[in-house]
């Protein structure tokens, strides 16, 4: 079981803060945004794979072929601008 975070504009459009999701061995986190893209629909399809949205594994930014393990932390972030 890991526990999934979603942050800033993601949490208000998905409207949710966190969930627990239960992975199989060797899942990425590229793997894990596709089947909560599958098990949530269309919104979550489109937030999710069809914008860039940054990741971190127990908060350590990654690449979405970070390995995730029993246990972790993952969140996602949407793409930040400065000004």
């Amino acid at each position: 079981m890991v526990k999934v975070i979603y942050f800033a504009s993601l949490r208000e459009r998905l409207g949710v803060a966190e969930e627990s999701v239960e992975l199989g061995n060797s899942t990425t986190v590229g793997q894990l945004l596709q089947t909560l893209a599958e098990a949530h629909g269309e919104l979550w399809h489109e937030v999710l794979l069809q914008s860039q949205v940054l990741s971190a594994v127990n908060q350590e930014m990654c690449d979405p072929d970070q390995t995730i393990a029993d246990g972790d932390e993952v969140a996602f972030f949407p793409p930040v601008t400065g000004g």
